[in-house]
């Protein structure tokens, strides 16, 4: 995989991506975008890869991820936890990642890999390298995030059911059918990893319902404070090529601000297999 040195020699896209995560065309795999952003002007030579995340996925997804990450001068992560966290090889043993259970959100993640024959993103890529950068609010930032904003944890899970519900309404009859399909198949856990994969593609529609125009701390204000820690590695480090790791319903919102607040350009898209759906 031989990537350029400097961003200049791409032509911006015909036509901004609408998507970070889909079914392929041939319905074989649930695919997640790497979208390449350069500056409009000539004289910046570096890039931002937008590298769209599933948080469980199979785990030659995840090794391919390890392998593209080395070849960046600095990948900013998201997670929420204390100011400069390093993740180090001992904390993300695949023992450590289903132990530490803190959350309701890591509890489903972990049962899903088991559940669909997956593998959990914290036990699949490597955050130990030092270009590794942690870009994402402390505990304390996030829930001073919430109050600032008059959220709740009741009132997003609330919020993201009714978007959910919205979009079931809309499906009809399908969710029901695709439920029934699973009962029947012969290889149910490939049945039951095609329908939740179907489910995933269509999830940056519920992000987008989710957010509303003023944004939320979930994704909003997060990728705000990414984006500063963006800037704080550009004028510390002066990389030429920056990864910005985040999940894939994260997109949308960080593509905007790149265009908007950075003058950037979308120049190249590629699809990454995440889940195998053979």
């Amino acid at each position: 995989m031989a990537w350029p040195v400097f961003a200049n020699n791409l032509k911006p896209l015909d036509k901004v991506p609408e998507q970070y995560i889909r079914m392929a065309e041939n319905s074989d795999a649930l695919q997640v975008a790497v979208v390449r952003f350069q500056p409009r002007s000539d004289s910046q030579d570096w890039y931002v890869d937008l590298v769209s995340a599933v948080h469980v996925a199979d785990a030659a997804y995840f090794a391919d991820l390890n392998q593209r990450f080395s070849k960046y001068d600095a990948v900013l992560y998201e997670m929420v936890a204390p100011e400069g966290t390093k993740i180090t090889p001992r904390q993300q043993t695949g023992e450590h990642a289903r132990t530490d259970k803190t959350n309701l959100l890591t509890s489903i993640q972990t049962t899903m890999t088991d559940v669909l024959g997956l593998t959990y993103q914290m036990d699949g890529v490597d955050y130990s390298p030092a270009h590794f950068i942690h870009a994402d609010f402390s505990p304390d930032e996030f829930k001073q995030s919430m109050t600032n904003r008059g959220e709740t944890i009741t009132g997003m899970i609330l919020q993201m059911w009714r978007a959910g519900l919205a979009r079931e309404l809309t499906a009809g009859a399908g969710s029901q059918l695709s439920l029934l399909s699973v009962l029947m198949a012969d290889d149910k856990q490939l049945a039951l990893k095609r329908m939740v994969a179907e489910e995933l593609a269509d999830s940056e529609s519920m992000m987008v319902a989710f957010e509303g125009p003023e944004g939320s701390t979930l994704v909003a204000a997060r990728n705000q404070k990414a984006l500063k820690v963006l800037e704080r590695t550009r004028t510390d480090k002066k990389p030429q090529s920056v990864a910005i790791f985040y999940g894939a319903g994260h997109m949308q919102d960080f593509q905007q601000r790149l265009m908007t607040e950075f003058d950037m350009v979308p120049v190249s898209i590629e699809w990454l297999d995440a889940w195998s759906l053979e």
